[in-house]
């Protein structure tokens, strides 16, 4: 067993299972049977290629350790740091003795050993291996068993000296650390079964904890690490660098990952896509997250910017709902839903540029979904696993626009659909413009699609009955005053705020602007349409009502629209 130190906030023991040098896996898995020899847990539940131990087929207690990396210049700002830690509700500190700028190695690691009240964990990495140190590495070797030698609970050693350190090491100071033997992949993901051979010879090595970090340069690198971590019968930290690898943190807890690191301020990282610990803890209900937990997301490029995330898990846990809603990077929709493809990837969002493939993809489409041609929202049907898609963001668009028409008595005093008759503008020719034209044509309205492109305007129009113009067009375009205008590109979008996609003096004409861009809520467009005259409605209102009718598909539950209004007003 591994026993914590008495006073410092997690379990007392954690289960270490295994045999030291590890065993082959027998069966072959739906990824490719690795050839390495490393233990194999019995897997209880096969996910198309990613299986879950559920240690005895209930749910797993989570036992996943977050850890803060301290990387202060000074020991004096290690313990401002260490002390945010605490106060934050961290389990462990990584101690990054390479980022100090001076250090005196008796004096500093008995300071930080004995006055540290969290799990200690001594990083002393060289540049060699992604660090900052670029002396001696027989003066590191040595801090790092001083560092032992004085108690710390772990230590970390790169694999290409892990043995001779280890092997040097006399029995009582052993005794004293785990030691966490690493390996670090700054350029790509090994296949599985490079990964399997990386865990057999970091095992013969004497290691307690296998540490491997890899870069994800598709999203469904990840798969595999979920692949070896669920086999492996020693504590394992596997984690996947970058965006694109985001999900290797977050849901660590559900395949039995030993740690996962998160930062105490944004941007202040130690390795390429770390979270912070408040969104970890906060955003993401890390310690909530089990082997059963259904896993939800929003598929985009990019998908840094949603807010969806934060409203789903906060949604999920005021109900009790057992789920995590993750953002995915994805590249290729199609070889993302192939390879996530198990139960537990429940449902998913889709936004920009997915929502025309996603229709392609699913294995049935919703007849309105089809008309319009474009998915925001997958369900996997539980009965048999099939990928339902439905549009959603139609009903979320012109809600909000006709709740906005209604609220003004300039543009609307009546009965019935205030956009019927109204000629209705639509910017861009994506899945949010499919959906919005369709939506405006159902209620009456007369579409005009505008677009970079023509050919792509004339294509959607024809499909809808409507019009076409080019971008360029509409600067001049005025048939009529009192119409309204509806931006479905991502033009104007955080960080490129100062973008907009039509000139101010073009905006006289329209009664309502609307924008489905919400980062940020008021983008350019809808600040000058504002100063113009118009009626704004924002792209809040839209990601609002469509997110309700996601939430139902999803849960099968009442959506909680009070907490979602209430989350949304403060973001």
């Amino acid at each position: 067993m591994i026993r914590a130190k008495e006073g410092k906030g997690i379990p007392s023991e954690i289960s270490e299972e295994g045999d030291g040098i590890a065993k082959m896996i027998k069966e072959p898995t739906p990824m490719g049977e690795p050839k390495a020899s490393y233990t194999a847990a019995e897997p209880t539940k096969e996910l198309s290629g990613i299986e879950t131990n559920t240690g005895g087929g209930g749910m797993r207690t989570n036992s996943t350790l977050i850890c803060a990396p301290i990387m202060g210049k000074s020991i004096d700002q290690m313990f401002i740091d260490m002390a945010k830690a605490k106060e934050i509700g961290v389990d462990i500190v990584e101690i990054r003795l390479d980022y100090l700028s001076s250090f005196s190695p008796r004096q500093d690691l008995q300071n930080l050993i004995e006055n540290c009240t969290m799990l200690t964990l001594f990083t002393y990495r060289p540049k060699w291996e992604g660090g900052e140190y670029e002396g001696d590495d027989s003066i590191r070797l040595d801090a790092l068993k001083l560092a032992m030698e004085l108690g710390a609970d772990y230590i970390d050693v790169e694999l290409q000296v892990a043995h001779e350190f280890i092997s040097s090491l006399d029995e009582k100071i052993r005794e004293k650390s785990k030691i966490i033997v690493s390996s670090h992949n700054y350029h790509a993901t090994p296949s599985v079964e490079e990964i399997g051979d990386l865990v057999a010879r970091i095992q013969s090595t004497g290691a307690d904890i296998v540490k491997i970090a890899t870069t994800a340069v598709d999203v469904a690198d990840v798969a595999g690490m979920f692949q070896i971590i669920v086999h492996s019968q020693v504590p394992f930290i596997g984690l996947v660098m970058t965006e694109k690898g985001l999900i290797s943190r977050l849901l660590c807890p559900k395949y039995g990952g030993y740690l996962t690191f998160g930062t105490l301020e944004e941007g202040v990282v130690s390795a390429p896509g770390q979270p912070t610990i408040k969104d970890l803890l906060d955003k993401y209900n890390l310690r909530h997250i089990g082997a059963d937990t259904k896993v939800f997301g929003i598929i985009g490029k990019p998908v840094g910017h949603s807010k969806s995330p934060l409203l789903f898990n906060k949604a999920f846990k005021s109900v009790g709902f057992n789920g995590v809603y993750v953002p995915f990077l994805v590249d290729d929709l199609a070889k993302f839903l192939a390879t996530y493809a198990s139960a537990d990837f429940a449902g998913f969002s889709c936004t920009i540029p997915h929502k025309e493939a996603a229709l392609k993809c699913c294995d049935e489409v919703d007849p309105i979904a089809k008309l319009i041609g474009a998915v925001n929202t997958i369900v996997r049907r539980p009965s048999d696993g099939k990928l339902i898609g439905y549009n959603t963001d139609y009903i979320g668009a012109i809600s909000a626009i006709e709740d906005g028409m209604r609220g003004s008595n300039k543009i609307y005093q009546g009965t019935g659909s205030p956009l019927a008759g109204k000629l209705f503008v639509v910017i861009g020719a994506g899945g949010a413009g499919k959906a919005l034209a369709y939506g405006a044509k159902a209620k009456g309205a007369r579409v005009v699609i505008a677009n970079r492109t023509y050919e792509r305007a004339r294509e959607l129009a024809d499909l809808v009955g409507g019009d076409a113009v080019t971008l360029a067009q509409l600067e001049t375009f005025r048939p009529e005053d009192g119409m309204v205008l509806a931006n479905t590109t991502s033009i104007g979008m955080q960080p490129k705020i100062e973008e907009t996609p039509i000139p101010k003096h073009a905006l006289s004409a329209y009664a309502l602007v609307f924008d489905a861009v919400y980062t940020p809520k008021m983008t350019r467009l809808l600040l000058e349409a504002e100063e113009s005259g118009a009626t704004v409605v924002t792209g809040v209102e839209m990601f609002i009502g469509q997110a309700y009718e996601q939430y139902e598909r999803f849960t099968g539950l009442p959506a909680p629209k009070e907490l979602f209004r209430e989350t949304m007003s403060k973001l």
